[in-house]
């Protein structure tokens, strides 16, 4: 199996969308394919940023363009000068940036709280 195979094997794995984090975990699971690079994060971000198949959502947010329309469905858009402004890109960012903050506090092991108005949004 080819890299980029991989890439996009692990991105539908991931339902579509992942961050390049947890591409750079979840890649290297898979054995069909060999990683013998010296670099072989900036490899996966090189696919990423290359790939006919992957577009850039936000940075550091990655997903493959055949679940593009499923994600849209999702709130999960492309953030644009046109639609920057709009409730359903302020309100994925939200969500978004809040599930960070969320997960990076679960991975330090420190007390993390989400309102029940936003557990479940994504």
């Amino acid at each position: 199996m080819k890299q980029y195979e991989a890439v996009i094997q692990t991105l539908e794995k991931l339902g579509g969308v992942a961050t390049l984090g947890q591409l750079n975990q979840e890649v290297f699971k898979i054995k069909d394919c060999e990683w013998k690079t010296k670099t072989p994060f900036a490899s996966i971000r090189r696919i990423v940023q290359e790939n006919e198949n992957i577009y850039k959502i936000k940075p550091g947010l990655w997903a493959l363009k055949s679940y593009q329309k499923e994600l849209e469905d999702k709130g999960i858009v492309v953030e644009t000068e046109k639609n920057k402004n709009s409730m359903e890109v302020i309100e994925f960012n939200h969500s978004y940036y809040q599930g960070l903050l969320v997960s990076i506090g679960n991975m330090k092991k420190l007390g993390t709280f989400v309102p029940n108005q936003d557990k479940n949004r994504m």
